[in-house]
């Protein structure tokens, strides 16, 4: 049973969250300025492209490269097929992954390398085989790390990672020590203009050209490093914006998506707005994703979406659920969900079924779990939608069901609402369970 009174304590909360998950939820805007940044001096903004690629590969270990992979698919509406090269080893474990580029892959594709990490040796060898074919390379990871190596020596384009803000505590309103956020814990960058270090080490690309004809550039030095189980696991919250968002300005430049700096600042505005309404201090009854967390508690979700934003970030969702809550959810995308999760319905997990067994001990037994459907859209319910009939199915067979639908915006910004309402969601899911760790 989730220990809903911990979801209202901030400074429990604070100590329950040891591997700072909150933290990385509210400061995902400042990471896209911060990443934002760290693009434009790689020389993003002044590619010159010759066109489309025909394709986009994407490779990363873990959710890295399979969340990039699936929002920008989702973001790129069929303007050009997206990828992703998933790996292959033994373990799940940096040095057993290995990526082998497809048979296809030729000079008119682009790779594209996301990792938190960056010294996994099978990366390197996958960039040494584009750059025997003939693939553009652009790559997000750590500055000082063996791949941003490899890709220099490549001649691709190397984006430093944009690492959390210095030991900042984005919880002022929450219980949590104030930091470097100025009188907006959520708002502040500590890397805007005028406060961001000025020491620039030589660029990873030295003096070879960068894919496009852009010129090398100096590039910002980062130290390595990441969360241990980032770097098979899930990408956790923040750090998935600091690999995405310099892969959003460079689709944005080749034609792919509609992504420039400005709609960036939008997303990072959407992303703290989030923050405010979602962080710790905020009570259960008003914070939607402490709301969402407490109605999963006992439920096993069916996340049934409607649009491809809303279907990666279902995706996304289940993934974490899994790997930081140990919560099991099913996702299917409607109008097919309906018929895919219909016995779901009238089973044994179905919100109608008889819900208890008179005799069960209350103390020892835990509750069986009952099915709770949990419909994201990106886009309001339109005349075609699917989303009404999902919600008198859930009606019709008395099964609970939760509603995520963000505000007007752009696809950007409907995609960074809904990631993060589901981020700080399966946190506060994973710190008020009684087996957490």
């Amino acid at each position: 049973m989730l220990d809903e009174s911990l979801l209202d304590a901030p400074e429990a909360l604070a100590r329950a969250d040891t591997r700072g998950l909150l933290r990385g939820a509210a400061e995902a805007g400042a990471r896209v300025r911060t990443a934002a940044r760290h693009a434009a001096e790689a020389g993003i903004g002044d590619l010159k492209p010759d066109g489309r690629p025909r394709a986009v590969m994407v490779a990363g270990p873990g959710a890295a490269g399979s969340c990039t992979a699936d929002l920008l698919g989702a973001l790129s509406g069929g303007n050009c097929p997206v990828s992703l090269i998933a790996p292959t080893g033994v373990a799940p474990a940096p040095g057993a992954l290995r990526w082998t580029l497809p048979g296809w892959a030729g000079p008119l594709d682009l790779l594209v390398v996301a990792t938190p990490d960056g010294t996994e040796p099978g990366l390197p060898r996958l960039v040494e085989q584009a750059y025997r074919r003939g693939c553009a390379i652009v790559s997000v990871a750590p500055g000082q790390s063996p791949l941003a190596d490899a890709v220099a020596q490549a001649r691709g384009l190397m984006v430093p990672l944009a690492t959390a803000p210095n030991g900042s505590a984005p919880y002022a309103t929450g219980g949590y020590a104030t930091g470097g956020y100025g009188t907006d814990p959520y708002r502040g960058d500590p890397h805007a203009p005028g406060t961001e270090d000025t020491a620039l080490a030589e660029g990873a690309l030295g003096d070879a050209p960068a894919p496009y004809g852009t010129p090398s550039v100096p590039q910002p030095v980062e130290p390595p490093g990441t969360a241990p189980d980032e770097m098979t696991g899930p990408a956790l919250p923040g750090t998935l914006w600091a690999l995405l968002t310099p892969l959003l300005l460079l689709v944005d430049r080749i034609g792919l998506v509609s992504a420039p700096p400005t709609a960036l600042q939008q997303v990072a505005d959407r992303l703290d707005e989030v923050a405010e309404r979602c962080g710790p201090a905020i009570a259960t009854y008003t914070n939607p994703a402490k709301t969402l967390a407490a109605e999963l508690a006992e439920a096993l979700p069916l996340l049934w979406t409607e649009g491809p934003v809303a279907a990666a970030t279902g995706r996304r969702f289940s993934g974490l659920l899994a790997a930081l809550a140990g919560r099991p959810a099913l996702v299917a995308e409607l109008p097919g969900a309906l018929a895919a999760h219909g016995a779901l319905l009238t089973g044994a997990f179905a919100g109608g079924a008889d819900p208890d067994d008179f005799f069960r001990d209350r103390v020892e037994e835990p509750e069986a779990l009952r099915a709770r459907i949990v419909l994201l859209h990106d886009e309001p319910v339109g005349p075609i939608s699917a989303v009404p009939t999902a919600r008198e199915l859930a009606l019709a067979h008395e099964t609970a069901f939760s509603e995520l639908e963000p505000a007007e915006g752009t696809p950007l910004e409907s995609a960074a609402e809904l990631l993060a309402i589901t981020d700080f969601a399966a946190v506060y899911l994973a710190l008020a369970s009684p087996d957490r760790t």
